[in-house]
């Protein structure tokens, strides 16, 4: 079942005042950029963060789960009513995060 747009706004509403926050949807889910980095996923209404050191230090007890089948595991964030936590979660994972590989210049085929 795709995420809805009302938890993606919800989710959205908690990470406010924080600037350089971006989403994109993707096959019904989101994906949600921190400074233009991937941070997290909205997968059935669920928020799922990299697992990057910072998250895994804020979040020890969170189990892992893909976000679709064959995907590669990532950490379940239970606490999604609590934005000051989200909010600083995000802070501290952003240094970790990988920066987006560059696009590869499209070839004119003639």
């Amino acid at each position: 079942m795709p995420s809805s747009k009302e938890y993606l706004n919800y989710i959205l509403e908690q990470l406010t005042p924080l600037e350089g926050i971006t989403t994109r949807q993707m096959m019904g889910e989101y994906i949600i950029y921190c400074q233009g980095k991937i941070a997290a996923e909205l997968c059935d209404n669920r928020l799922l963060v990299k697992p990057v050191p910072a998250a895994r230090t804020r979040l020890p007890e969170a189990p892992e789960e893909p976000p679709y089948p064959g995907a590669k595991p990532m950490l379940l964030v239970e606490e999604v009513d609590n934005g000051a936590f989200l909010r600083e979660l995000l802070v501290a994972m952003e240094p970790e995060l990988s920066a987006p590989k560059p696009k590869k210049p499209k070839t004119k085929k003639e």
